[in-house]
């Protein structure tokens, strides 16, 4: 029988502990019988450790990982730079005997601590990003998708994707027959449409407080929905359009029709979420040329369609704001 390891450090996210547990557990064979054995360790046997609102005692000590199949490692409150005595070596151990390794969430932090994900791409909860790609600069982190599967070693985004994950590594051991049962019985399809891109908040690119073009991005911001060429925005900031990128480049960090399409995607998503309107009339309100083109800029964004991000986020149709169906009033996204 496949035996999967969790291991539960102090400070454990609470669902990225029970995730795997209840995933892999579900999983049976055609004929019944379980697929996976699961057991929890810790760097004691029968450890306490912190799970947020609980405490957790783990049954088996690290030396559980020497017979693992796969390790599952959860994400913990607070990722240490250095891991507890013992438990890198114990990794780096399992993997050198060909022992499978993901983590889940924030857990990509503890994989890379062991050097394990030098070279390769990751992905963790899209807030944690940067800072694991701070951190480990040799490891390629992938913030937009639900997880990544180098093989050997996997790394998944934060909550649910751990789900997405398992059902993969699922999959890989058993087929699609024992991983879709497995998806029916967590209530979670066997795939789902788009990657993590389409949770993220796309923020719009800092402005310095007291900058030059304060105005401008206020007044763009406001008047996304038109036509908007650089020659007429360089225009409307009184500048040449050289000049103009450049000091977009300064204080903004990317360029003026860059900035421009960041703020139309962000206003196709409230349209998206608030109002019924067609595709087609919210890439004319959001000031896309076409709706091909909107599809095209929306889902290189967002890592989903229009009608996928609508399927994910909108409200009730009771709860659609009046003024939205005539545009987003500035401030409102």
């Amino acid at each position: 029988m496949h035996t999967v390891v969790v291991l539960a450090l102090d400070g454990v996210v609470p669902f990225d502990l029970s995730a795997p547990i209840d995933t892999f557990g579900w999983a049976r064979l055609p004929d019944g019988r379980e697929a996976y054995r699961v057991r929890v360790c810790s760097p004691e046997p029968g450890g306490e450790v912190r799970a947020g609102a609980f405490t957790v005692r783990a049954p088996y000590g690290l030396e559980a990982l020497a017979e693992a199949d796969t390790i599952v490692l959860p994400g913990v409150a607070e990722p240490p730079d250095v891991l507890p005595p013992g438990v890198a070596e114990a990794l780096r151990e399992a993997a050198a005997h060909g022992t499978r390794i993901a983590s889940i969430c924030v857990g990509a932090f503890l994989l890379a601590a062991t050097g394990l994900l030098d070279g390769l791409r990751a992905t963790t909860h899209w807030i944690a990003a940067p800072d694991l790609a701070a951190r480990y600069p040799k490891v390629t982190v992938d913030p937009n998708v639900l997880y990544v599967d180098n093989g050997q070693f996997l790394t998944s985004a934060g909550a649910a994707a751990a789900l997405d994950m398992c059902l993969h590594m699922i999959r890989r051991d058993y087929g699609s027959a024992v991983a879709a049962h497995a998806a029916r019985m967590s209530v979670m399809p066997l795939e789902r449409e788009g990657g993590q891109a389409q949770f993220i908040v796309h923020d719009l690119p800092p402005t310095p407080a007291g900058a030059t073009l304060e105005p401008l991005l206020s007044w763009l911001e406001d008047h996304c929905a038109r036509d908007l060429t650089l020659e007429r925005i360089a225009e409307r900031a009184g500048m040449s359009s050289r000049t103009l990128n450049r000091r977009f480049r300064e204080q903004t960090g990317t360029t003026p029709l860059q900035w421009l399409h960041r703020a139309r995607v962000r206003r196709a998503q409230h349209l998206l979420e608030t109002t019924a309107h067609p595709v087609e009339r919210i890439a004319a309100q959001a000031g896309f040329g076409s709706p091909t083109a909107f599809r095209e800029r929306f889902r290189r964004v967002v890592g989903t369609s229009p009608q996928g991000y609508r399927r994910s986020f909108q409200v009730g149709a009771g709860e659609v704001d009046a003024d939205a169906a005539h545009g987003v009033p500035k401030g409102s996204y």
